[in-house]
């Protein structure tokens, strides 16, 4: 792997937010981003292309399935066959955001999941967080997950409302660094994606 860094952005929840991070993600490193599996429409690629500077490259989905679903139930409906070994990460030699779908335990087919890819493609995983009631119990889970098969994590993201209480717990608890807060946005747009990127330490 070059100099330049992988990471591959998750989330606690499928409503985490993490096409929101990836994309003040994407304009803080000036980075490429791409999305290997893509289920439903709306595209988040064509989310995060619409925040960002124009000059800044998306790479084409992997795979991209009609149904908003799960992707292993959207590839079954639609009579699509979806193995990690088809996946290539794309070439760059830029910093590369990846973005998955949905949270770490989502599955693409019966026996593997999103959170594979953060492996296949060696990127540091960034988890972000958002506070709700259980999200202590989610969050922690899904780093106890990442310990515990030794994916390599570069950090977390809160979004959204804050919570000084729980997030302190988390971080004191599981010893992960914080990258960053992302409050809950008033407005979605370019300008305030450009914003955010401030308040991200990466």
């Amino acid at each position: 792997m070059s100099q330049n860094k992988r990471y591959f952005v998750t989330g606690i929840d499928t409503d985490a937010g993490k096409s929101i991070v990836s994309a003040i993600l994407v304009q803080k490193l000036k980075a490429d981003y791409w999305k290997p599996v893509q289920a439903g429409e709306p595209t988040d690629s064509n989310f995060v292309r619409s925040m960002i500077d124009s000059d800044l490259v998306i790479h084409p989905e992997g795979v991209i399935l009609e149904h908003p679903m799960s992707p292993h139930a959207a590839a079954e409906r639609e009579n699509v066959k979806v193995e990690r070994k088809q996946f290539s990460v794309p070439e760059t030699e830029n910093n590369l955001i990846i973005e998955g779908a949905g949270g770490l335990m989502v599955p693409i087919n019966s026996s593997e999941f999103v959170i594979d890819f953060a492996r296949d493609f060696d990127a540091e995983v960034i988890l972000v967080s958002r506070n709700y009631l259980g999200s202590i119990n989610h969050t922690m889970l899904s780093i106890e997950y990442l310990k515990s098969n030794d994916f390599k994590i570069k950090g977390l993201i809160f979004n959204d409302e804050p919570n000084p209480e729980t997030e302190s717990f988390i971080l004191q608890y599981s010893g992960i660094p914080c990258l960053g807060h992302i409050p809950k946005l008033k407005e979605i747009s370019a300008e305030e994606i450009a914003k955010q990127a401030d308040n991200i330490q990466i």
